[in-house]
């Protein structure tokens, strides 16, 4: 059942440091108007690849950024800028790779669909939906890291990621499976699509919850499945963005939006005041990064 307050834990939020939640605040806003400012400069400097945009789904690579830590690899698919910044990827890299350019994080070669970022772990994707899934698990079972494998609610469906699941619970990699349930592909809803339950027949008997993109939650959850992995994870989120390009979906009403809902749990904990500088900052922090790079690079 999408909801979002499933599996809610209430007072969870204050469980955590302060300054944990609000450096979670932070990595939320620099993806969420990122993404913004992305879909902004696209209506005026098209670029030459296709856009994927994670606007309402950015608290679940924050999360995970603050929970889920590096020495490992990352192994993701589109709509994954907020995974590259949460991360850690320079973010001017990222900029050239979405204009194209050779000095951007996969070479300008593979834009938006396709980050690449070896500094953080992160192996860049080749666009066949959710062959991450199988590249990752052979690469953890190959290496013994630790690894981090996203997808969304679609590219769980396919043969090869199924059967790649199947063989984690076998063999025991080190792998955590993080599934970006936004609930359509495209604009067709999971109900329509299969009738099985994503944690109770696609975790194979791996450790697994059904959670919704609270952040907190995520936190709290990703902390305990790291220690027993592989483990799968499937978080329901709502993706305003539409599924490819830079406008709001007209097809789809979100059931949420939880930018809205973590602003509201920062100011329970006594925080509104620094949640409304964070957002300031970090607005002009993006605007001037973007804007400064056009101008040195000529898309004026």
């Amino acid at each position: 059942m999408r909801s979002e307050n499933i599996e809610r834990i209430d007072g969870l939020p204050g469980s955590f440091p302060l300054e944990l939640s609000i450096e979670l605040f932070s990595r939320i806003c620099m993806n969420r108007f990122f993404d913004m400012k992305v879909g902004e400069i696209y209506k005026q400097v098209p670029f030459d690849c296709p856009v994927y945009l994670g606007v309402g789904e950015e608290s679940i690579a924050a999360a995970l950024s603050l929970s889920f830590t590096s020495p490992f690899r990352i192994f993701a698919q589109h709509r994954c800028h907020g995974w590259y910044l949460s991360y850690g990827g320079p973010v001017i890299e990222l900029i050239d790779e979405l204009l194209g350019l050779p000095t951007g994080c996969a070479g300008g070669m593979g834009g938006s669909a396709s980050i690449h970022c070896p500094e953080i772990g992160m192996v860049g994707h080749d666009g066949l939906m959710g062959t991450q899934v199988p590249i990752g698990v052979f690469n953890a079972m190959a290496s013994g890291q630790k690894t981090l494998v996203v997808m969304g609610d679609a590219s769980l469906e396919e043969d090869y990621v199924l059967g790649a699941l199947g063989t984690a619970a076998t063999e025991k990699p080190p792998v955590l499976f993080v599934c970006t349930d936004n609930n359509f592909s495209c604009i067709t809803p999971v109900c329509v699509r299969r009738n099985w339950n994503a944690v109770q027949h696609a975790s194979f008997g791996m450790s697994a919850v059904e959670i919704p993109d609270d952040p907190w939650l995520i936190m709290h959850h990703v902390k305990r499945l790291s220690e027993k992995l592989p483990a799968f994870v499937n978080i329901h989120t709502c993706r305003i963005s539409a599924h490819a390009g830079v406008n709001k979906d007209r097809t789809i009403t979100p059931e949420w939006d939880r930018f809205s809902l973590v602003k509201v749990e920062m100011e329970k904990l006594g925080l509104s005041s620094e949640t409304e500088r964070i957002e300031v900052l970090i607005t002009k922090a993006v605007d001037t990064i973007w804007n400064t790079r056009l101008k040195e690079v000529g898309r004026v």
